[in-house]
């Protein structure tokens, strides 16, 4: 009988495990990947500032890869857009608005959890 309860307590233990690791390793990924998109999304403003337009391009894509990894969190979509526009307006070499993009895009970035 007690063979049984071990038995049964452990196959929960398994299962538990298979489920739920990836769902925390998820977790863990998305983390990651915000922190990357978060950080490029600065180097893209402190560029901007500078007036780099395609240095602030070259980050802002770089941080808009790592951030489609957390479009379903909504300051990650926001923070799509932002990037999306920042990369726009990079290449048309508005390196001002190329800035402010960046930066709204890093302060939502910043707020995925």
């Amino acid at each position: 009988m007690a063979s049984k309860m071990r038995r049964g307590a452990l196959v929960i233990a398994a299962i538990g495990a298979l489920v739920g690791m990836p769902m925390l390793n998820g977790v863990a990924f998305a983390d990651k990947h915000a922190a990357e998109a978060v950080e490029h999304a600065k180097a893209a403003v402190s560029h901007g500032k500078e007036g780099h337009a395609d240095a602030c391009v070259e980050h802002a894509s770089e941080a808009l890869k790592h951030a489609q990894a957390v479009a379903k969190n909504p300051h990650g979509a926001e923070g799509i857009k932002h990037l999306t526009e920042a990369v726009k307006h990079g290449k048309a070499g508005h390196a001002d608005a190329c800035t402010e993009h960046a930066e709204g895009a890093a302060t939502h970035l910043a707020e995925v959890k």
